[in-house]
């Protein structure tokens, strides 16, 4: 149960991050603060990530209850792994062979780490 909470927060972390940049790139830059705050505050995209996270904030709590912060904090880096595949599969951004390389150390670390537990 504990392992299904962590992959659904990452997963909701993950999910929130991808919304905050689609609100993102469509509020636009502006130089006038009060017109950025309306964008921000006005925006679905926004919003939305921003309740992921909250959700997300919530299930993290509970992991926290329940498994040791040595275990659980570093599996938060798989919200990395999960934010690469998206901005490629959903921006379009291309994905370069030596950040493939980190996110590989990633997932060795977090093999490490839950084999430890």
């Amino acid at each position: 149960m504990t392992l299904v909470l962590i992959l659904t927060s990452v997963l909701l972390g993950a999910g929130g991050q991808v919304l905050l940049k689609m609100g993102a790139l469509r509020v636009g830059p502006t130089a006038d603060v009060g017109l950025l705050l309306w964008r921000i505050v006005t925006s679905p995209h926004i919003l939305a990530g921003f309740g992921l996270y909250a959700v997300a904030s919530v299930l993290w709590i509970a992991v926290l209850s329940r498994a040791p912060l040595s275990v659980a904090y570093p599996m938060l880096s798989l919200g990395y792994v999960i934010v690469l595949l998206a901005s490629a599969y959903v921006f379009g951004e291309t994905i370069p062979a030596v950040r493939v390389a980190g996110i590989a150390a990633i997932v060795l670390g977090l093999v490490l780490v839950s084999s430890s537990a």
